[in-house]
């Protein structure tokens, strides 16, 4: 558990290092930085979830999303506490310090800040960020496990 929580930190501290450096000293005063054809480096700040939905939440929203991120981070916590398997630790060490990172915007500037800005043309993903890239990476995690890895076992164990 210690180990997780230590990466967990690790990932807070870098969330909000990307965070504080993007935005005061890549960019500035600049509203954006284009980086080739597919990739800018943007200011977008997201008053919702994941990919900007229910941003029109206001402070009700906000206190919501604040208190539901830490309900789950909870849960993580304690999941985290009694996991074996150490890719699942990871996973859950991901997904919370992601949502810590995030937390963390949401109580300091009523928004996430997200600044990484991929697009095809005209056809933009939606600006994010480190701790978004976590969470969906220990997400990504779970989901493999799940299919491929507790399925192997589970497979193993009936075979005895």
């Amino acid at each position: 558990m210690l180990l997780g929580l230590f990466i967990a930190t690790l990932i807070i501290i870098a969330d909000q290092l990307t965070k504080y450096w993007v935005y005061t000293h890549l960019l500035g005063d600049a509203n954006y930085i284009t980086y080739g054809s597919y990739f800018n480096v943007v200011k977008a700040w997201n008053t919702g979830v994941s990919f900007s939905m229910f941003n029109d939440g206001g402070m009700t929203g906000r206190i919501l999303l604040v208190v539901v991120a830490l309900a789950i981070v909870g849960l993580l916590t304690y999941w985290l506490k009694n996991e074996k398997d150490k890719y699942l630790s990871l996973s859950y060490s991901l997904i919370i310090g992601g949502a810590i990172g995030n937390v963390i915007d949401r109580v300091r500037f009523g928004a996430v800040f997200d600044f990484l800005d991929f697009h095809i043309n005209n056809n933009h993903w939606p600006a994010f960020n480190l701790a978004d890239s976590f969470i969906c990476i220990g997400a990504v995690i779970i989901i493999i496990h799940s299919l491929f890895i507790e399925k192997r076992n589970l497979g193993e164990s009936d075979e005895k």
